[in-house]
């Protein structure tokens, strides 16, 4: 497989709407990706990751600004002549054509010859797992099975740049999880340059070398994925890629590796500096970062305890708001519903965050 960057440079997309007004689907982002490498678009509904991906695509043409693939600008390229292959939410599979025809029907308007062809196809079905599959109607697999065949079909005319819109939002939970690990596998064995369209963290999480977190058609943050998640530039970016809670802080001192601060009459020290300058900060703290302790500064009464076998999850009341810290078994058996208890700190893996 060829390997190439892909450069955004400044993107606008403006729309207008039945008054004629204008809206700003995308807001001068800029990002660059590297050969090979794996970048999630990620935010939430109607934050402009789906129209930068069409705009890459080549499907919807920017307002402003320029893409680049492999140093060549796009932007007056059309489709179908940016080497770019798409595997989109729903398989679109043709149900008269076996798997086989399928896969080859891309190197078929390519006029690649019969023989090659099908030594191809024999190659991408080992590759997505589905060796000796060539033969089968569509219809008789499932939708895992659906999904790794629309991911072949792109695969096998080996395009520059390969695109996923939401691939995996028809699959239930189990499945989901299983393509998530193949689609990783296979796009690294391949070693193709791809972007990934999610509103999943979980996606985001477990395929990325890199996520750009959108919203409201502007960059958030931008960094690999144990960076955005332990390290969220501001109060959006915390709560979006799992649970978080926010206190309250007096910044004392900032020191070269730590940062000394006051949480009610406890001083703690975070190693870890401010991700901003701002006028206040809280501090923000996964349900890792919390415990429950005899002498924590957080008081608060359990509310509801739910077990989820291998632990359990505490919903806390407390002049913060519900605070949920999860204990993993075995189970301190005098935590009940309706006790009153302390929550401290885990100041080693808690974040200062701007409010």
């Amino acid at each position: 497989m060829k390997q190439v960057s892909l450069k955004i440079v400044n993107i606008t997309k403006i729309f207008k709407d039945f008054k004629n007004n204008e809206i700003r689907a995308v807001d001068n982002i800029s990002f660059e990706i590297i050969p090979g490498e794996f970048v999630t678009l990620l935010g939430p509904s109607g934050c402009g990751k789906t129209t930068t991906l069409r705009m890459i695509a080549g499907f919807e043409k920017p307002t402003e600004g320029k893409i680049f693939i492999n140093d060549i600008n796009v932007v007056e390229i059309p489709p179908w002549k940016r080497d770019i292959a798409m595997v989109f939410q729903s398989y679109g599979l043709f149900p008269h054509m076996s798997v086989g025809e399928n896969i080859a029907y891309g190197l078929k308007m390519r006029k690649i010859q019969k023989e090659e062809s099908q030594k191809k196809v024999k190659e991408i079905l080992r590759i997505v797992g589905l060796e000796g599959f060539e033969d089968r109607p569509p219809s008789s697999l499932s939708g895992g099975q659906q999904q790794r065949i629309a991911l072949a079909r792109a695969l096998v005319i080996e395009p520059s740049v390969l695109l996923f819109d939401e691939p995996l939002s028809n699959l239930d939970a189990l499945l989901r999880e299983q393509m998530r690990i193949e689609i990783k596998r296979i796009q690294k064995e391949v070693g193709i340059t791809a972007i990934y369209v999610t509103h999943d963290r979980t996606e985001a999480l477990t395929l990325s070398d890199k996520i750009v977190l959108m919203k409201d058609g502007k960059i958030e943050q931008i960094g690999n994925p144990e960076d955005v998640y332990e390290k969220p530039v501001n109060k959006f970016v915390g709560e979006f890629m799992g649970k978080i809670f926010f206190f309250p802080i007096q910044v004392l001192d900032i020191l070269e590796k730590e940062t000394l601060v006051r949480l009610k009459d406890r001083v703690y020290k975070i190693p870890s500096l401010p991700t901003d300058k701002a006028d206040n900060y809280v501090l923000g703290c996964r349900t890792e970062a919390l415990k429950i302790s005899s002498d924590g500064p957080i008081e608060g009464k359990i509310k509801t305890i739910v077990y989820l076998g291998e632990s359990s999850e505490y919903y806390i009341d407390t002049e913060y708001g519900e605070i949920m810290i999860r204990v993993l078994s075995p189970f301190d058996k005098n935590l009940s519903e309706g006790k009153s208890v302390k929550i401290d700190l885990v100041p080693e893996i808690a974040k200062i965050i701007p409010d």
